[in-house]
């Protein structure tokens, strides 16, 4: 196979068959295995230049291709050249078309405005996982556990908490898929955001419908392809554990890399995150306690230690309210990221996973072809023996005929004779042929009870089959080529999906890791900002100076130091 070439998809855009034409659409295997590519005029200028957060605080954004051309006014949105954002405005319980209540989300594109549920946001992402094998598609909020049922049973979906916490992901992942340069460009996506079609039917229409079970048997570059079924069936089915003869070295790295950065996230730092979160709230918890316990201790006493005390729990109740305010930060800025980022971790093994599987495919492609030209060489061999001794056979037999021919000349003038003779001389014939009497079954070769039914099962089964050896062998011979015509065409697109999986998940990745710095970045700096601020605590109002405490010596000229100085106290100074 020829060395991968470094095709990079994410530098234009890309020609993709949407919802309304993909049902007639047809791929030329033999066209380039690269997408075609579309020209674009330059975008017009950007009214303005701020640059709010987005998808969440701590992500990168970055600048969209413009196009001319639109499949529908969602994509003309998506593509307008402005800072466009999807807004999950609200959260609601319904229980429309179903037995029993749910939440949807409200998304707000535009000026479009359509209603989603959990299991619909899931739905989309399975499918564009489907559609697009090779490229990372956003993750979405985990769902719940079972201990997370287990406590809150029938309240576990109406947690005020979790909805939050989805609307906000859900959020970044529809944010996500905007900035995208190939999703930010499917029609199923754009349907997805319009208020005015059914999501049931899009589901049950293409491309979504002409999905494979098995995306490992249908075109990496297009899975919805239905000309190439036939030969993609003659493709294996290989297992993430097959391991290659001859691995690509950047993707062995890749996965290195992947696999620490996965340790580092769902290890170490989700861990600490967590911990640090559980005590940050503790101590928000303890200084509300603290300061309610100061302010009713503040309404028993009278005058300025009535004050002092009042003022000693307001300053315990700004430091409440800030640590809660650096909570909420932590969780959207820090810890909410983190967790996308570690499921960014296990989605890319995957991806890597499927171009794996896509080279074993290959590998074994290869392996039954080369089989199956050695069995046709093989039996093409027994072929042309078997004809040479046919026709050896054949020159046998003539010569023999012609042998016999010759020495039967005289043998037909003696019968000639002894004719002659017999009618001169008849004899009486005899009165019956002597027959020898049948010799009985054999006493030493007697058959086993069950036997007959045995032989005559068989009997049965040898004339079901064809026992002519050259019958079959010839039969062989033709099987066999049409089964490496097969594998040949298999292989040619096999070698096709591994070289477009190959180019299009390392731009992937390329585009990744630059967003991952952007992103990380900005969270670290957030995670700063944050801590900066809750330093900066609201200033309480000067408490009066304490009765004990040594007033200014304006006598002597001297100042007093600010020490309070114990021997004035026993003193009664």
């Amino acid at each position: 196979m020829e060395a991968f070439e470094d095709e990079n998809p994410f530098e234009t855009e890309v020609e993709r068959n949407h919802s309304d034409t993909s049902s007639t659409s047809r791929v030329n295997v033999s066209e380039p295995v690269s997408p075609p590519i579309r020209e674009f005029t330059s975008p017009p200028a950007s009214p303005t230049e701020r640059r709010p957060p987005f998808p969440s605080p701590g992500s990168h954004r970055q600048p969209q291709a413009y196009k001319s051309d639109f499949c529908c006014g969602r994509d003309q949105w998506l593509h307008s050249g402005e800072d466009v954002e999807v807004l999950i405005v609200d959260a609601l319980k319904t229980s429309l078309n179903s037995s029993s209540p749910y939440i949807t989300y409200v998304i707000r594109a535009g000026n479009a405005e359509t209603q989603h549920r959990y299991s619909e946001f899931e739905s989309l992402r399975s499918n564009l996982v489907k559609l697009y094998p090779t490229l990372i598609i956003p993750p979405i909020p985990s769902k719940q556990t079972i201990g997370d049922y287990a406590v809150k049973q029938a309240k576990a979906k109406e947690d005020a908490a979790l909805i939050a916490r989805r609307k906000r992901m859900l959020q970044t992942f529809l944010n996500r898929m905007t900035r995208h340069p190939i999703l930010s460009n499917e029609h199923v996506f754009h349907r997805f955001l319009d208020g005015e079609v059914s999501w049931t039917e899009v589901l049950h229409s293409p491309p979504v419908s002409l999905l494979p079970k098995n995306i490992l048997k249908a075109p990496s570059h297009n899975p919805t392809d239905q000309s190439s079924l036939s030969a993609y069936a003659a493709l294996p089915n290989p297992s993430t554990a097959h391991p290659l003869r001859r691995p690509d070295q950047r993707f062995l790295d890749s996965e290195v890399f992947t696999n620490k950065f996965a340790a580092h996230l769902s290890g170490p730092m989700e861990k600490v995150t967590r911990r640090t979160m559980k005590r940050w709230s503790d101590y928000a918890q303890d200084h509300a306690e603290l300061g309610a316990t100061l302010n009713g201790f503040s309404l028993n006493e009278t005058g300025q230690l009535a004050t002092a005390v009042e003022k000693t729990g307001q300053a315990i109740d700004a430091t409440y309210m800030s640590t809660t305010a650096l909570l909420q930060d932590l969780e959207q800025n820090w810890a909410e990221p983190l967790h996308e980022y570690s499921q960014f971790a296990s989605i890319i093994k995957k991806l890597l996973a499927y171009r794996h599987q896509k080279h074993v495919q290959y590998e074994m492609t290869q392996d039954s072809l080369e089989a199956k030209r050695e069995q046709l060489e093989e039996l093409e061999k027994s072929e042309r023996e078997a004809r040479r001794l046919e026709e050896a056979l054949g020159r046998g037999r003539v010569s023999r005929l012609g042998a016999s021919q010759s020495l039967a000349q005289p043998d037909e003038e003696g019968a000639r004779t002894s004719e002659s003779a017999e009618q001169d001389d008849p004899s009486p014939e005899p009165s019956s042929v002597y027959l020898p009497p049948h010799p009985g079954p054999n006493p030493v070769r007697r058959r086993a009870p069950g036997m007959g039914f045995l032989n005559a099962l068989s009997y049965t089964l040898h004339g079901m089959m064809d026992v002519d050896p050259e019958t079959a062998r010839r039969n062989g011979i033709t099987k066999t080529r049409e089964t490496i015509s097969q594998l040949e065409d298999a292989l040619h697109l096999s070698a096709q999906d591994l070289k477009y999986s190959s180019s299009t998940i390392q731009a992937d990745l390329d585009r990744f890791q630059r967003q991952k710095v952007a992103d990380i970045r900005e969270m670290t700096i957030s995670m700063a900002r944050s801590h900066r601020d809750w330093c900066k605590k609201a200033e309480i109002a000067k408490i009066p100076d304490h009765l004990n405490r040594v007033p200014e010596d304006t006598a002597n000229g001297t100042a007093a130091t600010g020490r309070r100085d114990s021997t004035a106290t026993i003193n009664g100074r």
